[in-house]
């Protein structure tokens, strides 16, 4: 690089000769300093004094201002030396990083040439041109992001690049106007997250808003990427949210994006799966958006799956019914969970959307979500639990309790869900899930309480989850009590001692009968359910 204004070896030069002259200057002033500061008089008399005083007054004078006119001076050719300094500095610097540029061009040159990609470095950003995010490195490099449309006719966002072997996935750029939102870029195959896919457009007309992008995968060592929100839609329906991005190896699946609001709310997006060798983690749903006349429903939970250590992600909340007479949206089912060995939990159900709440023709708490459902061959399986209902004038069922099982170890089924509360009718609550283990304790989970209602009809209590193996000690759940109201409810049956298996109940050997669920306001109580057939005790029957 050629220099424009400035020479640093020029400037070191002039900064030396400038000090050379300042050397010259103090040296003459103090050579003559002795005879001028002190100049004798002439004579005894007192003119000659005088004319002597005020000489010397003059030379005094003269030598405290070349004192400060030397430090200027000093102050001056310390400021021209740094000066040149700088200058040959940056020029190093600039140096420097054109040979790094230099050396990736000769690297990144074939690939470049073949692939149209470099080697290391990342992907360039997405334009209203080309939308799409280019790819990273295939070594090394981030994939570049989608572009985001902000005018114009509708657009889908541009999607992300994905990432070479180390590097994460590129965003996915937002909808606009109705489009759908980018998908996030894969991230890479050793190591790195995949990008989170793009907003979906808002929609001001009719119709339907954008969807969210999907999340991006994470192959091995990473996170999946979290799903894109849908646009809002005031006139019409919210966008669904992107699905969460899966992880293969060792990571987290993404999460579901977020349903958009709207007149009618987007349902969430499904959470990623989590499955890997060791260690399996899936997403969880997205929320379902608020609705003026229906809340969107609540997204999946994603599933995972190791053969160490298993979790399935939670279901979505159903959304909100924002009208007077709207329905909430249902929750999202919890993710499944199983591996080889080990410990594996499933996902909780999302809970029911908040229903309109005006009396007359209100709206319906959602439902709650399911339980995921669970299993390993060695260790430890408990279900997820089932959802809460939504609040409503009539309101949502509690979601059942999603089944555990485990050939040897322990399952644990999931717990029902409680009823909403309701004005006019609480919601029932959900069933209980199943617990079985070929040899291992099991247990049953308890069903959920109904819901209580303000002068109404309190939900009924859902039915203990039933329990049982071979050679397994099984406790079943216990019936939910019914909720409290002004008319009678009726209280769950506690589970039984076996397991239904398409349908056929098979008895167990060994366990205790859950109990039943009270009743309320001369409602019946719920039946004890069945012991074991050599070893256990039957349920209590609920009191009415």
């Amino acid at each position: 690089m050629s220099f424009v204004i400035a020479a640093p070896e020029v400037l070191a030069t002039a900064a030396q000769s400038i000090e050379a002259v300042g050397t010259t200057l103090n040296a003459a002033n103090a050579a003559a300093a002795a005879s001028t500061t002190g100049v004798l008089a002439a004579g005894a008399d007192e003119v000659s004094a005088a004319v002597a005083s005020i000489f010397s007054g003059y030379a005094q004078q003269y030598q405290s201002l070349s004192a400060q006119a030397a430090a200027l001076h000093q102050s001056f050719v310390q400021t021209l030396t740094a000066s040149g300094g700088a200058y040959a500095s940056a020029e190093a610097a600039n140096a420097a990083q054109a040979v790094e540029n230099s050396v990736l061009g000769v690297i990144n040159a074939p690939t470049q040439a073949l692939f149209g990609r470099p080697l290391i470095g990342n992907g360039a950003n997405g334009t209203a041109a080309s939308p799409n995010g280019g790819a990273g490195g295939f070594l090394f490099g981030n994939g570049g992001n989608g572009f985001s449309f902000t005018s114009g006719a509708t657009a889908n966002g541009g999607n992300g690049g994905e990432a070479g072997l180390i590097g994460s996935g590129g965003a996915g750029g937002n909808g606009f106007d109705g489009g759908a939102g980018g998908a996030g870029g894969r991230g890479g195959w050793l190591l790195g997250n995949g990008g989170n896919g793009g907003a979906g457009g808002s929609l001001a007309a009719a119709g339907i808003a954008g969807a969210g992008g999907a999340g991006g995968a994470a192959p091995l060592f990473g996170w999946g990427g979290n799903g894109g929100a849908g646009g809002f839609a005031p006139a019409g329906t919210g966008g669904t949210g992107g699905a969460g991005g899966a992880s293969s190896g060792v990571g987290i699946g993404g999460a579901g994006g977020a349903g958009g609001s709207g007149a009618t709310g987007g349902d969430g997006g499904a959470g990623g799966a989590g499955n890997g060798p060791l260690f399996g983690v899936g997403g969880a749903g997205g929320a379902g958006g608020a609705g003026d006349a229906t809340g969107g429903a609540g997204g999946a939970g994603g599933d995972g799956t190791g053969s160490l250590f298993s979790l399935g992600g939670d279901g979505g909340a159903g959304g909100a019914a924002t009208g007077l007479s709207g329905a909430g949206g249902d929750g999202g089912g919890g993710g499944n969970a199983g591996g080889v060995s080990g410990y594996s939990q499933a996902g909780a159900g999302g809970v029911g959307g908040v229903g309109g709440t005006v009396s007359g023709s209100g709206g319906t708490g959602g439902s709650g979500g399911l339980g995921g459902t669970t299993g390993v061959l060695l260790g430890v399986a408990v279900a997820g639990d089932g959802g809460l209902g939504g609040v409503a004038e009539f309101a949502g069922t509690g979601g059942a309790g999603g089944t555990g099982a485990a050939l040897v170890g322990m399952g644990v089924g999931g717990l029902g869900g409680i009823g909403g509360f309701g004005s006019t009718a609480g919601g029932a609550g959900g069933s209980g899930g199943q617990g079985a283990a070929l040899v291992g304790p099991a247990f049953g989970g308890a069903g959920g309480f109904g819901g209580d209602s303000l002068a109404g009809t309190g939900g009924n209590g859902g039915d203990g989850g039933d329990a049982g193996g071979l050679l397994s000690f099984a406790v079943a759940g216990d019936g939910g009590n019914a909720g409290a109201g002004g008319v009678l409810a009726n209280g769950g049956n506690g589970g039984n001692v076996g397991v239904i298996s398409d349908g056929t109940f098979t008895p167990a050997l060994f366990g205790n009968g859950g109990n039943g669920g009270n009743g309320i306001n001369g409602g019946t109580g719920g039946t004890g359910g069945t012991g074991g057939i050599l070893i256990g005790n039957d349920g209590a029957n609920g009191s009415s």
